[in-house]
């Protein structure tokens, strides 16, 4: 069994003579497979390695993946093909988050209505179970299960309603956010079904480490009981915070029990909680920073949400000791762990999770592995873009799935046309999506917005070839390069246009292709007039601006990604 903090070094030297692959652990050989595998290129002559000497160890030792199989289930090829992955940018920690208000996803043998009433049929055997537990550790892999509690547990009490703060009836939520119901902290009976509970899925896992959630739980129901209230008052429980840490502890205790080390989301920090629970921190880097400084050990989640549509470069700027732990002493430091990206799924059905979580998950990887002193973003686009060719070969197939739903949305069609567009739009960030448009656990993710890659790397080249046009430090080859993507911007909607009308599918992205030829457009008239240094009229230039501001509104529920690129030109022209 995997040990966090277990030595993942390792020396590989290559020569002409061979390469030579050392480690004081299995751990750091699976490590150094993985860097020779992706320094083999292919010559003329066949298949090469340059000669090199390395010397590996990571910075931190949790560097972990949470997949939330709760609101959309996850299926054992989806959690293999991320397992794949994460061994190819040595991540070490898989987070199952296995229960939500949506569907509980385990078969529990103690009390299986949790599963036969709260999960719509799709949940985990044990057996299946550990088939994964067995996966992840041949590729170096621990696996810690997260059960949310006591909120965002809905799916428990369709099964077993005496566990809730209030009276039901109870079912299987059907829409995403935060909702009332909550575990009754104040019954005993509540801590007598948990530790059976727990009993049985600890000695399912064998990690030493054990999730217990913890986040965004309301206190509403809570507030709403006399019979709770006057507990609190009892037990001289000021607030919701304090009853949720009364909780908490008596977890704790229950999953102590069985020599585990509990793990909560950041809410579980309160003035009386344990010191040997873990907290993960997703609402900021100063709860992490706080939590350290308090004595407690900590992983970073917040700014590694790959769900959040965010780019690579965004996350790869987050580090776990910036932002708050400049003041920490040593041994408060070290209290930081490392981090985890999440991929939270209201937005992620199986078939579109893999473009969603990968290739941007390698640069949290790379954040949580290498020196401080990496942080090189053009190096690590250029080296991203080498991996995701190369994840396509291990298993993680997210590029074919893309091209086949582009392909679908054009009605089985040539889907070049739809490709253009596809290239240059994405996702809104954050927590947009929710305010644009209402979704629930039924509702099809089939929209280009859910084929295209949370960012577009064409939209992200070209902005970055437009700001040196615009500051005059054109590389060799932009200006060309930029007249022919707005060119072929410019001109692709008269070819779109036709076949998005025939679907209900694509009809919505009417707007965005016609929005697109406009703005790039506007690109080349002003590519012409810096580059012939021609002065532009202030007005035709403020209604041009003006313009751009209008289509980098979101339609369809996508971003036009390369406004920003054609603003930039746009302000460079000189006005007469």
């Amino acid at each position: 069994m995997q040990h966090l903090g277990e030595d993942e070094s390792y020396h590989l030297e290559i020569t002409a003579a061979g390469a030579l692959l050392t480690a004081p652990n299995p751990l750091g050989v699976l490590h150094g497979l993985q860097t020779f595998l992706q320094l083999v290129q292919s010559t003329p002559e066949g298949f090469a390695v340059a000669a090199m000497t390395i010397d590996d160890r990571p910075r931190f030792p949790w560097r972990g993946l949470m997949i939330d199989s709760g609101r959309h289930f996850m299926p054992l090829d989806v959690i293999r093909q991320n397992l794949d992955g994460m061994e190819a940018v040595k991540m070490n920690v898989f987070h199952w988050h296995l229960s939500e208000d949506q569907g509980f996803r385990i078969e529990s043998k103690t009390f299986p209505l949790l599963q036969e009433k709260g999960s719509d049929g799709l949940y985990y055997t044990q057996d299946q179970v550990r088939g994964i537990l067995d996966y992840a550790r041949d590729r170096g892999i621990r696996v810690v299960p997260e059960f949310d509690m006591p909120g965002h547990a809905m799916s428990w009490f369709v099964g077993y309603p005496d566990l809730a703060s209030g009276s039901g009836p109870y079912k299987i939520e059907r829409h995403w956010g935060v909702f009332d119901p909550a575990m009754d902290p104040t019954r005993e009976s509540t801590y007598q079904f948990l530790d059976q509970f727990l009993g049985e899925m600890t000695a399912l896992f064998p990690d030493a480490y054990f999730h217990i959630g913890g986040d965004e739980c309301n206190g509403k129901e809570w507030d709403a009981s006399p019979r709770i209230k006057q507990f609190m008052q009892t037990h001289h429980l000021k607030d919701d915070a304090a009853l949720q840490a009364y909780f908490t502890g008596r977890v704790q205790k229950l999953v102590t029990k069985r020599d585990k080390i509990t793990v909560g989301w950041d809410e579980v920090l309160q003035p009386d909680t344990p010191h040997d629970v873990v907290i993960q921190s997703w609402r900021g880097q100063d709860s992490l920073a706080e939590a350290a400084r308090r004595g407690y050990r900590g992983i970073l989640s917040a700014g590694y949400y790959v769900d959040l549509n965010q780019s690579a470069a965004d996350h790869y700027a987050v580090d776990p000791l910036v932002n708050g732990t400049a003041a920490l002493s040593p041994a408060q430091t070290a209290n930081i762990l490392g981090g985890e990206a999440t991929m939270w799924t209201e937005y992620a059905t199986p078939e579109i999770v893999n473009g969603r979580i990968w290739p941007r998950t390698a640069a949290v990887a790379e954040r949580l592995w290498s020196a401080q002193s990496v942080k090189d973003v053009d190096s690590m686009y250029q080296r991203l873009d080498t991996l995701s060719q190369k994840l396509s070969y291990y298993g993680l197939p997210y590029q074919s799935v893309s091209e086949q739903m582009l392909r679908r949305l054009s009605g089985y069609s040539d889907p070049v046309a739809l490709q253009v567009l596809a290239s240059v739009v994405q996702p809104p960030r954050d927590y947009a999506r929710e305010e644009l448009k209402s979704y629930d656990v039924f509702s099809p993710l089939n929209r280009l917005v859910d084929t295209v890659p949370p960012e577009s790397d064409t939209a992200r080249r070209f902005n970055e070839v437009a700001a040196r046009i615009a500051t005059g430090k054109a590389a060799p080859g932009d200006w060309e390069k930029a007249r022919q993507w707005l060119l072929l911007w410019r001109d692709n909607d008269a070819t779109l246009q036709p076949s998005l009308v025939r679907s209900a599918l694509t009809v919505e992205l009417v707007p965005m292709s016609h929005n697109l030829s406009k703005a790039a457009t506007t690109g080349l008239i002003a590519l012409d007039a810096l580059q012939n240094s021609t002065p532009v009229d202030a007005e035709t230039r403020k209604r041009q601006l003006s313009e751009l501001k209008e289509f980098e509104k979101p339609e369809a529920v996508l971003l036009n990604r390369i406004v920003p690129g054609v603003e930039v030109l746009v302000q460079a022209t000189k006005i007469q």
